[in-house]
């Protein structure tokens, strides 16, 4: 897990400033180290938190005869069966780690590499007999990369603040970025929330030659036809998965040259993990969790039965709302686009008590609901479908009446809700049923928008439009499975609660739910197996009914979730508040109408951040967020004129052309 970053040009020679100020910017991603590569046409930054051979995998690297360079970030799990692979084709290897398996890939296979890699990474490869430069993410999206093109020059990092590190590029907001977030939550590749940057794609990669880029994809999920899987016994396909998760988990935990520990929120996934790590390594369990002084949100009784049952070396921290509101500035500039909740502060808390105790790595459940069909969003689907099939009020409510029961107003206590909210969009043929009542109840965020900034909204479509040819003989579950894992996964689960939470910390993720065995076994599945009746993952809790207490397996699923508006406002309001929601800050911004603003926070106070609207909720987020970000982009930027310290610049191993 590292930091990377470098320019490309086909008409001047490149210097040093722009990539060691990247470098300088991408420092919490890699503290253990750092290095850049310098041709006549490209430079590749480093810095590097070492995990695999830590003696030996300085980066940028090269081959034998110093033709193809990579920079990198991420794993690549099964780099030993590659590099067995290759060794057996004839190529020699001076280290152990897996970025010299990547070299010796793209010689062997070029961009066929990227199909055989079982791993989570973002990489760019320079290779001089082509003066070809590839830019590669891995499918799910778990680790970022973005560019952007700067008077001919690309530049790319993986993160934002980077590029606005080197100056050039304004932090201006994109209309159609900011309409997919606050449609979808995030923006969707290759878009970003700011207008001129891009990134790289989930499961593509991009060719840049003589000034010109190719995009191509080598994945995208697929699903069976509906109906056209042949049944099989439940205990038969429990055990298939079973044995695809212990491999995963293997491959995650025992393959790191420094200790891994497990994070343990008290649902079912990262109970599974968890248990795996426990009866399937020969290593110590140390496990981190998340607690709230809310007692809404905590789930501390299920955590504490899991240690009980694991024997592991607990460790907590306690996330009140005024330390979420303390860090949030800090968490935005890291999540780098607007969020909608505050769900991302906590994580970051538990990133810092993960990296407070030693550790540079952590196992986590993340990617369960997605390739398992776990999420509310699924089983809402299902319900939906029986409504349209079914118009019958007694049926719809019986139905429906078995959804969350964890909330206050779940649609059992709120039945004019429920059919208001489940009744709009029932047409069967719609291959985003599943997904349009969240996304038209997330769009009601842009009403706050200024008129400049207000499209006409077509981020919905737009995400349908793309969906591969054949979707339509999916069943609707694949459908839906498609869209969470093009949207939700990489744009907000992976990147604002995953790597750059975890990152800010400089501690890499790992997820074995998204291990490239798991999703494609979990994608050929019969949807039934997934969600039997309203029973969601039931395969996954089948497969793992002996290894996971049956408190933990037969307990309703609560989604992860953090206070929100009480988070700024119920102890009282932090300097930073009023300072960016200010009638000038807002009209500065030019974002959202100052009068919108003015009335949402004044109904904020008076009630201290507590019962407002689901929909009051995420405005008050949005907006806070989205002026942080501004905010510190345009301090970056401000920045980028100024010379880097001395000192800073000397810190880096520096590495020219041969």
């Amino acid at each position: 897990m590292c930091g990377i970053c470098g320019t490309y040009s086909d008409g001047h020679q490149p210097g040093t400033r722009r990539v060691t100020a990247m470098m300088y910017a991408l420092r919490h991603r890699g503290p253990d180290g750092s290095g850049y590569f310098i041709d006549d046409q490209v430079t590749l930054g480093h810095t590097r938190l070492s995990i695999v051979d830590t003696a030996n995998g300085t980066q940028p690297m090269c081959n034998e005869d110093e033709c193809v360079w990579v920079t990198f970030n991420g794993e690549i799990f099964n780099h030993i069966e590659l590099r067995d692979q290759l060794t057996d084709r004839g190529h020699s290897f001076r280290t152990r780690c897996d970025t010299e398996v990547i070299v010796h890939a793209w010689e062997e296979w070029g961009t066929g590499a990227f199909e055989r890699f079982n791993g989570q990474w973002a990489l760019a490869i320079w290779d001089r007999r082509t003066r070809e430069l590839t830019l590669s993410r891995d499918r799910y999206g778990v680790r970022p990369l973005y560019y952007t093109w700067v008077n001919r020059e690309l530049r790319f990092a993986s993160e934002m603040k980077a590029l606005f590190a080197v100056g050039g590029q304004r932090p201006e907001l994109d209309p159609v970025g900011l309409d997919q977030t606050f449609t979808l939550w995030s923006p969707v590749a290759p878009r970003t929330p700011f207008l001129g940057i891009s990134q790289v794609p989930p499961g593509s990669y991009l060719k840049i030659h003589h000034g010109h880029s190719t995009m191509g994809s080598y994945w995208f999920p697929d699903f069976p036809e509906a109906g056209s899987v042949p049944a099989r016994p439940i205990e038969e396909t429990a055990g298939e998965l079973r044995e695809r998760l212990i491999d995963a988990v293997r491959l995650r935990f025992e393959r790191s040259d420094v200790p891994v520990g497990a994070y343990l929120s008290g649902g079912l996934d990262s109970s599974v993990t968890a248990s795996l790590i426990a009866s399937f390594t020969d290593c110590e369990v140390d496990t981190f969790s998340l607690r709230f002084r809310s007692a809404e949100h905590d789930e501390g009784k299920f955590q504490r039965l899991l240690t009980q049952h694991l024997g592991s070396t607990h460790h907590e921290v306690v996330v009140s709302e005024r330390d979420i509101a303390d860090v949030f500035p800090e968490v935005v500039w890291h999540a780098e686009h607007p969020l909608l909740r505050t769900a991302p502060a906590p994580m970051f808390l538990l990133s810092r008590l993960v990296r407070d105790a030693g550790y540079k790595v952590v196992v986590t459940g993340e990617g369960a609901d997605e390739v398992l069909a776990g999420y509310d969003i699924f089983l809402e689907a299902k319900v939906r479908q029986a409504w349209a099939n079914d118009p019958d009020p007694r049926a719809r409510e019986r139905a429906v009446s078995q959804l969350y029961p964890w909330m206050d107003r779940s649609p059992a206590k709120a039945p004019a809700f429920a059919a208001a909210f489940f009744g709009r969009n029932l047409d069967l043929s719609d291959p985003a049923m599943s997904h349009r009542p969240r996304w038209d109840s997330t769009a009601a965020l842009k009403s706050m928008l200024t008129d400049h900034l207000r499209v006409a909204s077509t981020a919905a479509d737009d995400i349908v439009a793309t969906m591969p040819p054949g979707n339509e003989r999916w069943d609707m579950l694949g459908r839906a499975q498609w869209l969470e894992m093009t949207t939700l996964l990489p744009g907000y689960i992976l990147a604002s609660q995953g790597d750059r939470m975890l990152m800010a910390n400089s501690v890499e993720g790992r997820f074995p739910f998204l291990d490239v065995e798991v999703g494609r076994f979990a994608n050929s599945l019969a949807p039934e197996q997934k969600i039997l009746g309203l029973d969601e993952k039931h395969i996954l809790k089948r497969a793992f009914a002996d290894m996971v207490p049956q408190e933990i397996l037969k307990r309703p699923k609560q989604p992860y979730r953090a206070p929100d508006a009480a988070s700024f406002f119920e102890d009282g309001q932090p300097e930073w508040v009023a300072e960016v929601s200010s009638p000038d800050a807002v009209s500065r911004a030019g974002v959202f109408r100052p009068d919108l603003v003015a009335n949402l926070v004044a109904k904020a106070e008076r009630r201290r951040g507590l019962g407002l609207s689901n929909t009051d909720n995420m405005r008050l987020v949005s907006v806070l967020s989205t002026q942080l970000l501004l905010q510190r982009a345009e301090s970056a930027v401000e920045a980028a004129s100024q010379p880097l310290p001395e000192s800073k610049v000397l810190d880096f191993r520096t590495r020219s052309k041969p």
